[in-house]
């Protein structure tokens, strides 16, 4: 339900856009984003932003990634630059969505392998 695409092989200082599609079958798309995990590690947060475009950062990532969201698709892109070999990682999108309830659901993408190389 969640495509992502546009991982693989850079070396430090370069630059790599991941871009994620949803499926028509996820509805009301609250905010998508991206997480990351690297081996060994566990799965954290990079960054996401809402339908209205308010966005947040791990501080580790600002300034150097940018996250963008076409609504219409239901796509949301990172934009990383300056990568770093501590940014080797599988980045996984996801997306949130609430019913009529307020339950929270997440919806995950399959995760797309970056490696920065030193």
């Amino acid at each position: 339900q969640l495509v992502e695409s546009g991982g693989g092989l850079v070396q430090a200082g370069g630059s790599l856009t991941l871009s994620c599609a949803a499926s028509g079958s996820i509805f009301s798309i609250s905010a998508m984003g991206w997480y990351r995990q690297a081996p060994g590690k566990q799965r954290d947060f990079v960054a996401d932003i809402t339908s209205g475009g308010s966005t947040n950062y791990v501080g580790s990532v600002k300034g150097r990634f940018t996250i963008s969201r076409h609504n219409a698709k239901n796509t949301v892109y990172l934009q990383m630059n300056s990568l770093k070999p501590e940014d080797t990682a599988v980045y996984y999108c996801n997306a949130v969505t609430y019913d009529s309830s307020g339950i929270r659901y997440d919806y995950w993408g399959q995760g797309t392998q970056v490696t920065v190389s030193s």
